[in-house]
């Protein structure tokens, strides 16, 4: 029997497949696309039984070749570039794709996870699950959108368990092959290293300079919820995946570069301090992104707790100081 996952040389999916070999699961069947060669480095410290075009897997499953032999599905394959203006491709890609996995692990009575997006709740304040409080700011958020109103059109009529977890900003190993998508985390570590200090975005919808607020949760929550829900068969639902609490980039800016700070033996500086002396430099707001730009995010998680899950999240200081470690481990 086999685990499948979707997205497998991506970010999340290749800390699944990672947390599946931890548990001893080996017997996993890595779906991708690898026009972005790198992806395959996340694969390469994981165990599993084959690898698969996503295309070549969609057909074999079509074709029956799986059947009766799938322990779960987790659907993480998606194109995750919020700016793709090419709609077409992402209604094929994220929305049509997916429907194919739902509709055959429904027929086949297969755990199905998968992941959905708080882009769903686009420039509301209310994150909530629940279709008053969802509006989509760009077509990748509507994707998202879309197919989770097909899961609960079909919620009373389901034969096996299906669980959408809504990310929040997720950060942690195994996304440097994101490029500009890399979590901001991401990005200021290699802007310390490179030039001794960081850049984030001037103030806007009302917000101070760095003072925006996101949930920020750590790529290891995100597995461990996962791993509970794979654990407990039974719990459906569509949930947010947030650690219920929002943080400022400054908050980002200023663990991140005091982790780096600490590993080079000097001493932690406060937002004022960093601020005045240049380490944290603001620039300019993307006309592009005006409109499309969520200031403010933070997950109700309230759902997840009452589905079972009851482990605290990191907080930024605690993940990001993780993140920095393992990332100058990686380096070294």
């Amino acid at each position: 029997m086999y685990y499948i996952v979707t997205g497998a040389a991506g970010f999340i999916g290749s800390n699944l497949v990672k947390a599946l070999n931890e548990r001893g699961a080996f017997d996993i069947i890595a779906v991708d696309n690898l026009g972005k060669a790198d992806k395959f480095k996340n694969l390469a410290d994981c165990e599993i039984a084959d690898y698969l075009d996503k295309a070549d897997f969609l057909k074999k499953m079509q074709e029956g070749y799986f059947d009766g032999l799938v322990t779960a599905m987790l659907h993480q394959g998606a194109c995750s570039d919020t700016m793709e203006t090419d709609g077409r491709y992402m209604m094929e890609n994220n929305y049509r794709y997916s429907l194919e996995l739902l509709n055959y692990c429904q027929n086949e009575e297969v755990p199905f996870l998968y992941a959905s997006s708080a882009s769903v709740y686009g420039g509301g304040s209310v994150f909530r699950e629940s279709r008053e409080h969802e509006a989509p700011l760009n077509v990748y958020a509507y994707s998202k959108f879309l197919f989770d109103q097909v899961v609960r059109r079909r919620w009373h009529k389901r034969s096996a368990q299906v669980v959408g977890l809504r990310y929040f900003n997720v950060y942690g190993q195994r996304e440097q092959h994101k490029g500009r998508m890399a979590s901001v985390a991401y990005h200021l570590f290699n802007q310390y290293r490179a030039e001794g200090k960081v850049k984030l975005f001037e103030g806007c919808d009302g917000y101070a300079e760095g003072g925006q607020l996101r949930d920020f949760v750590s790529v290891e929550d995100v597995v461990r919820v996962n791993m509970h829900f794979l654990d407990n068969p039974h719990d459906s639902g569509i949930f947010n995946l947030g650690s219920g609490q929002a943080q400022s980039f400054n908050d980002v800016a200023v663990a991140t570069v005091n982790a780096l700070r600490a590993a080079s033996g000097e001493a932690a500086l406060n937002l004022a301090e960093l601020r005045q002396q240049g380490i944290i430099e603001y620039i300019p707001f993307p006309e592009q992104l005006r409109g499309k730009y969520q200031s403010y995010t933070q997950a109700d998680i309230g759902a997840l707790r009452e589905a079972g899950y009851a482990e605290p999240f990191l907080t930024v200081e605690q993940g990001v100081a993780r993140y920095v470690e393992q990332l100058l481990k990686a380096a070294a």
